[in-house]
């Protein structure tokens, strides 16, 4: 196997809304909160559901490297409930390999409510359900150990079962990848991600924002840095601004695509790193793993929803 993910098993709930809508519910744009089951069944009552679709953000990036033809699994915690079926389905009808057995947990499955305000951005709002549970005990550790790369998500890293997972998962990999995810995290977890970067992880995917707050500063300049005295590969994403990666002492650029019809920015960071690591795991250069990075992101922005269809 090429490449396998970990990550929150969550399926995506997507709807419009207005930014007076996020303004009301006490919500910071662009960004995920983190909700209970009672807060979240409250939220999704007052809206008009737009799709439904197995999600969370290294699933995503694995079903596009599916589409590009890799052989890929993935390890998310589900339920044996409505929605687990449906995520599972999910996965399957995208021919990746999942590497868990769902049975009947004492909290559902995860969700995940994603508004999307009239200039294209989403706002998360999570109830991670028993995907946030995960434990040592769901890692399978012989799929780990015959992929190529193991890609995680910061959005699963979390003190108790969840980080002790993640440490076992790295511990039996070959090559560690992994998303910082969203500011929220960052900051959330700065000291120990700081730590992963640093230490533990071959490729980190970020945007401006993420890899910025880790370091604490404002230039791109210090984040470059930073890269080439940790000598690891650091893969930002920059919005208009393109992409560029740290290899080294080498950054490369990639400038974003113009004239898009932008619809919504959901899934816009995990298929550019879902092609960016279709180029890594074909030997491609670090200019071409942004090109197809930067190509699979523009697509997805110009669609609702996460997946490519």
């Amino acid at each position: 196997m090429k490449i396998l993910g970990i990550g929150n098993a969550i399926v995506d709930v997507i709807c419009k809304v207005t930014d007076s809508f996020i303004s009301q519910n006490n919500l910071t744009k662009s960004t995920m909160k983190l909700v209970d089951e009672v807060e979240f069944k409250k939220l999704l009552s007052t809206l008009k559901i737009e799709e439904t679709v197995s999600g969370g953000s290294v699933a995503n990036s694995i079903v596009g490297l599916s589409q590009l033809g890799n052989k890929v699994g993935f390890i998310g915690k589900i339920s044996d409930d409505e929605l687990g079926k449906k995520y599972e389905e999910g996965l399957k009808k995208e021919n990746v390999s999942f590497f868990y057995s769902k049975k009947k947990e004492a909290i559902p499955t995860g969700t995940c409510l994603i508004l999307i305000t009239p200039d294209s951005e989403r706002t998360m709002v999570t109830f991670l359900g028993t995907a946030g549970k995960i434990n040592e005990n769901d890692i399978d550790t012989e799929a780990i150990k015959k992929s190529e790369i193991l890609f995680l998500e910061g959005y699963l890293w979390d003190e108790g079962e969840p980080k002790k997972a993640f440490d076992k998962a790295i511990t039996y990999s070959n090559k560690v990848a992994m998303s910082l995810s969203d500011l929220f995290c960052v900051e959330r977890h700065k000291k120990q991600f700081l730590n992963l970067v640093e230490t533990k992880i071959d490729i980190t995917f970020a945007n401006e924002q993420e890899i910025m707050s880790l370091i604490n500063t404002k230039k791109i300049e210090d984040v470059i840095e930073f890269s080439k005295k940790i000598k690891k590969l650091i893969v930002i994403t920059r919005g208009e601004k393109g992409a560029l990666a740290i290899n080294k002492e080498k950054v490369i650029e990639c400038s974003a695509k113009k004239n898009l019809k932008v619809i919504d920015l959901t899934g816009a960071g995990d298929l550019f790193a879902g092609g960016f690591l279709d180029g890594f795991i074909k030997g491609k250069s670090i200019e071409e793993g942004l090109e197809k990075g930067t190509e699979m992101s523009s697509k997805i922005i110009q669609i609702i929803g996460a997946r490519l269809k």
